[in-house]
């Protein structure tokens, strides 16, 4: 069960970020997974509460959602979604294409609770914006 070690690295980047803001806590941690990365989400689902506990990220909800699976044809240059046994053009249905997206494993947002002078609320991070708050996509 490979999902543990890649639970424990998906942690340490939190605990990195939620650092480097000073958060109290977090609460909402954002993957994007593809059908292709070789992950199972449930089996991340289920080692995640194993990896954060005693952690700032402990009561943090796990959210996981599926990238989709996106191929761009090497015969009429279209790009298509595809399946994941199925890596077909969906233009001209040619079969030289290039995966352009579905392998991924992307931390994609966090949510942070974070001490402020004026309140208290939790502020969004997110790694896809560009923002004050966060400036880049992290890889797991």
């Amino acid at each position: 069960m490979h999902e543990l070690s890649i639970c424990q690295s998906l942690l340490n980047q939190v605990e990195g970020i939620a650092r480097q803001y000073g958060a109290r806590a977090v609460g909402r941690v954002l993957l994007q997974v593809g059908p292709l990365s070789g992950l199972e989400p449930a089996l991340l689902q289920s080692a995640w509460p194993l990896v954060a506990a005693g952690t700032i990220a402990e009561t943090a909800e796990l959210v996981i959602e599926a990238a989709a699976i996106r191929v761009r044809c090497l015969d009429c240059d279209a790009e298509s979604t595809a399946t994941a046994n199925r890596l077909l053009c969906g233009a001209c249905g040619g079969y030289h294409t290039r995966l352009l997206s579905g392998d991924e494993l992307l931390l994609a947002r966090l949510e942070l609770s974070i001490p402020d002078a004026d309140s208290a609320q939790a502020k969004d991070v997110s790694a896809t914006e560009s923002t004050r708050e966060a400036s880049e996509t992290t890889h797991v």
